[in-house]
């Protein structure tokens, strides 16, 4: 969905064979088990159309197991739709067509997979909190008890685990059994963050997490991110480069549906290797 040509979009070698019987098992790759940094998803000469509108082109990258990945460019460019890309919410948008593969631990996403499944591996959180119209505690079980699980107790404790994941449980703990829709906007924010948590996901996807929160809001939820890293990989929207800046590990700047460029986030913001990269991180246009 918008601007000029490709530069640093990083590419591998690894086997692209889909290998369906082991979606579900809990394998570490080689990577892993050797400790260096593993692709947890592998983007791979991903093409999107909306009728016959194309938003993304070619695009190749290698998101990192427990790093937190920053999306940027200007609006309108790709960064959300490729996004959505990555548990397949562009399956709802008619006449959306997608070319290319999406590796999720070596398998590709667009296969004949469970796609409930697939969103429990890769959860969302998204621009604006939509806390579900019920209780806090029901908003957090509500995932859980949608995956089989009927047991009190251990809904319960999902509940609680998960609402301190998300950095809220002394907040509400007194409250469970209350309306959702009473809590701040932050509070709703890190309700969803927390109701994502409760599946047991491996991937969170955040599209500007934070663009309708206060300062004081979004400051909680960015070192709510660097504390989630730990146990997640995380890939961030953001049309704030200060913040791009100040919790992801990598960064791909987008423009007209194509990656300009990509690499660390210390050298993207210190020394770009592409001139519209310079000048988007610069303020000059976007």
């Amino acid at each position: 969905m918008d601007e000029t040509a490709t530069i640093t979009a990083v590419k591998t070698e690894k086997s692209e064979k889909a290998q369906p019987a082991r979606w579900f098992s809990e394998q570490k790759t080689t990577a892993e088990n050797a400790g260096e940094p593993a692709s947890k998803i592998s983007i791979k000469g991903v093409n999107l159309h909306y009728g016959t509108f194309q938003a993304l082109y070619d695009v190749n990258l290698e998101l990192l197991a427990n790093k937190v990945t920053a999306f940027i460019g200007p609006s309108g460019c790709g960064k959300s739709t490729l996004l959505k890309t990555l548990n397949r919410m562009n399956d709802l948008i008619p006449d959306c067509v997608i070319d290319g593969k999406v590796l999720l631990d070596g398998v590709d996403i667009y296969q004949d997979i469970d796609v409930n499944i697939l969103r429990k591996r890769v959860g969302m959180v998204f621009q604006k909190p939509n806390p579900f119209p019920m209780s806090i505690y029901d908003n957090i079980a509500y995932g859980p008890r949608t995956h089989g699980v009927k047991n009190r107790g251990e809904l319960d404790s999902i509940v609680e685990k998960s609402l301190r994941g998300a950095a809220i449980w002394d907040e509400v703990k007194d409250r469970l059994y209350k309306s959702a829709l009473g809590m701040s906007g932050g509070q709703q924010q890190r309700l969803c963050i927390a109701r994502a948590l409760a599946v047991n996901p491996e991937v969170l996807l955040m599209d500007e997490p934070t663009s309708a929160l206060d300062p004081i809001s979004t400051s909680k939820i960015e070192d709510l991110v660097s504390e989630l890293q730990k146990e997640y990989t995380i890939v961030i929207v953001t049309h704030n480069m200060q913040q791009a800046a100040r919790i992801s590990d990598k960064t791909a700047f987008f423009l007209l549906g194509k990656v300009i460029e990509y690499g660390e986030t210390e050298q993207i913001f210190s020394s770009p290797h592409n001139k519209k990269t310079e000048e988007y991180i610069t303020g000059r246009f976007g």
